[in-house]
């Protein structure tokens, strides 16, 4: 395993300025920076911010491997508000493409069983930021866990590019849906262009909705999710390698498609961020010098 390893600089819950001198203390190479309000909104940044942010990217020997640009309230399975998200999507897309990075990675909402009318929403917004994503030589990649792999590369199998792609996250896949991430890297061997590392153990059936949201659905509540990953019944987030996901079996199935991207490390249990993250970090590098 040669991959970049990396991390989320909001995991630390200290700030983006706090969170890259961490992430530069952990030795680590690459960063996911959120951008979707503060500081990093694209509306908002200034030219001040971005120098600095260089100057401490270079400071800590960093990279950004990919902008979050997760917009939340169930992705875009409400038509009504598509329009201002797909067009919030693209500016966070052009300024990914001015930091360096071709990558932004989100979430889409639970992609229906049936091709109804949320279906159809999600595939024409998606289709549409694919094309953007497209223009710029980049990527808005989906993170994987809210649907089963096969579904979700039946839907994007239906765009008319590969600009949306996969942000590929083998920890919500076996904590929510059940699904085995080492054969969900083959299924969608040909959109994966980032990844999360994350472990966990489904402990009992477990509703999307609950999880992710949906449209019409009761709202979720950020306090509720976090009290799921740490002490929920349906399942639980875990230290790396104290999970379900087989680690040796999913880095070799990412070496066996030619994924080479960054591995980059996502705990959500708020509890012991530092800690949770560095333990994470030495488990990855400690992997990579054997």
């Amino acid at each position: 395993m040669h991959n970049p390893i990396g991390v989320i600089t909001d995991g630390f819950q200290q700030g983006l300025w706090n969170g890259l001198n961490l992430a530069g203390e952990l030795k680590v190479e690459n960063v996911q920076i959120y951008a979707v309000s503060g500081e990093m909104d694209p509306d908002i940044i200034t030219t001040d911010t971005k120098k600095r942010l260089k100057e401490s990217l270079d400071k800590n020997n960093l990279t950004i491997s990919a902008l979050c640009g997760d917009l939340e309230g169930h992705g875009f399975q409400d038509r009504t508000v598509n329009r201002e998200k797909i067009d919030k999507s693209k500016r966070i897309l052009e300024l990914a493409v001015e930091l360096g990075t071709p990558i932004v990675t989100t979430h889409i909402g639970i992609v229906p069983q049936q091709d109804n009318d949320v279906y159809q929403a999600m595939l024409e917004a998606c289709d549409e930021l694919g094309k953007f994503a497209t223009s710029l030589d980049a990527h808005f990649a989906v993170e994987t866990g809210p649907e089963p792999a096969a579904h979700l590369k039946t839907f994007l199998d239906q765009l008319s590019t590969n600009g949306v792609s996969v942000n590929f996250d083998p920890g919500n896949m076996v904590m929510v849906t059940g699904d085995y991430p080492v054969q969900g890297v083959y299924t969608l061997k040909d959109y994966i262009v980032h990844t999360h590392v994350k472990d966990g153990k489904k402990l009992g059936d477990v509703d999307p909705r609950d999880v992710y949201g949906a449209l019409g659905y009761k709202p979720m509540c950020h306090d509720f999710i976090a009290e799921m990953v740490e002490s929920g019944t349906g399942f639980r987030e875990t230290a790396l390698g104290k999970g379900s996901v087989p680690f040796d079996q999913y880095f070799q199935s990412l070496m066996d498609i030619g994924y080479n991207g960054a591995l980059i490390v996502e705990r959500e249990a708020g509890t012991n961020a530092y800690e949770n993250i560095k333990q994470a970090v030495q488990y990855l590098q400690n992997r990579r010098s054997k």
